[in-house]
């Protein structure tokens, strides 16, 4: 069995390997088939499984600095290669480790857009009333777009808890398991008095399907990317913001918000739904308060 798994191509390994992650949601589904696709195959598809080493690993990596691939697609790359491959040492068709000492390529994201309270404000003023609870869910909770889209009452297990279960995937309008996390797997995060409210209040006013779910459409039981485009850029119109804010931007708000109040980089990485806290620090570690003056404070304290 081990040699068989060893003897198999790359391609032929990545095509039995893709089914069996019946975790991954559609649309991380079809962004790993688009890396490998553009990729990975066109470099790998013919090597055998059991000739992967980490000289191999660092050659791939150069090959696409070479190629002037970015960052954020050379980082995305090495995770879907490194899942595969580690699937395949796990399984015995690879005896050593690929990546041991393989330094990945990094991304370091640019400053992110932040959107004022303000702004969030006169969005909420001038937006449909199933808008201001994306918003009040994406600035409040810290929940994705499509989490957003799934709001439901059922969410709601306690006055200060909002479980996330399930998003609804924003192309196909399915619903689908959680972004990182096996169908079952949820995760909770602090719901201010605010979001309450704003759930609570639409569910007054334009009451849940069967099924819980708030949000929908008069075409369909769920929103769409396409949907929130829509009402999203209609309301920035409105309330007349120039800045490039997209509906993404309220989740970095959600974060601001958190560090700026001292919360811990590890509980808000946990509430946003981060896979690894380096990517959590990368992106907002200049959002968080001067922790080296305050450490030298305390530690001339104890001194």
């Amino acid at each position: 069995m081990k040699r068989t798994l060893g003897n198999q191509r790359f391609g032929e390994y990545a095509d039995t390997w893709l089914p069996r992650q019946r975790y991954f949601a559609p649309g991380t589904i079809r962004t790993v088939k688009q890396l490998l696709d553009r990729q990975i195959l066109p470099a790998l598809e013919s090597r055998r499984i059991n000739s992967f080493s980490p000289t191999v690993v660092d050659d791939f990596i150069m090959s696409m600095e070479e190629r002037k691939v970015g960052l954020p697609t050379q980082q995305n790359t090495f995770d879907t290669l490194k899942k595969i491959l580690r699937d395949a040492h796990r399984r015995g068709g690879i005896t050593d480790d690929p990546f041991q000492g393989v330094v990945p390529p990094e991304y370091i994201p640019n400053r992110v857009t932040i959107p004022t309270l303000e702004e969030i404000h006169a969005l909420k003023e001038v937006g449909s009333k199933a808008l201001v609870v994306i918003i009040d869910l994406m600035s409040g909770c810290g929940h994705r777009n499509g989490e957003a889209f799934a709001a439901n009452l059922e969410g709601m297990v306690a006055d200060d808890v909002y479980r996330i279960t399930e998003q609804i995937e924003g192309k196909t309008r399915q619903r689908a398991p959680l972004k990182h996390r096996k169908p079952g797997e949820f995760r909770e995060v602090p719901m201010p008095a605010t979001v309450r409210e704003s759930l609570l209040r639409y569910a007054h006013e334009a009451g849940a399907d069967e099924n819980g779910f708030l949000l929908r459409t008069q075409r369909s039981p769920y929103w769409s990317y396409k949907t929130l485009e829509y009402q999203w850029s209609a309301a920035r119109k409105r309330a007349g913001i120039t800045r490039k804010l997209n509906p993404y931007t309220l989740r970095h708000f959600f974060a601001s918000n958190c560090l700026s109040k001292g919360i811990p980089i590890t509980d808000v990485a946990e509430w946003m739904g981060h896979s690894n806290i380096n990517l959590t620090y990368r992106i907002y570690r200049h959002l968080m308060p001067a922790s080296i003056g305050r450490a030298a404070k305390a530690l001339e304290a104890g001194l």
